[in-house]
């Protein structure tokens, strides 16, 4: 069993910052790969980034060159740095945990809202 918590989450104005964090706890040794995902209003959920065991990377193309993913094993930490956020990346942030059974968790979800 895997439970996941984000935090970070806030209102920033466009062009701002912020970092989001997601603590693992339970059994992080079956946890394959980390990602964030984000759904707005509306949308479907969908894909922002992701890190694999190994630390490999991925990002969705509306994110790439201005969020950055990575992992802090030790702490147990996945972490989301997005920077040059503009309205269209408000949405509630999902962390989510692809373990080695084939399961999948999810954490509840904080809320990124950019606006002026």
């Amino acid at each position: 069993q895997v439970q996941l918590v984000e935090t970070g989450g806030g209102l920033v104005q466009p062009g701002g910052s912020l970092r989001l964090s997601c603590a693992a706890s339970g059994s992080f040794f079956s946890i394959n790969a980390l990602g964030w995902y984000r759904q707005a209003p509306g949308k479907q959920r969908e894909l922002v980034a992701g890190i694999s065991r190994s630390g490999s990377t991925n990002y969705a193309d509306s994110v790439e060159g201005r969020f950055t993913i990575s992992r802090d094993n030790a702490k147990r930490t996945v972490y989301l740095q997005m920077n040059s956020l503009t309205p269209e990346d408000t949405a509630v942030y999902y962390c989510n945990a692809d373990l080695l059974n084939g399961l999948r968790a999810w954490g509840q979800g904080t809320q990124v809202t950019v606006s002026s």
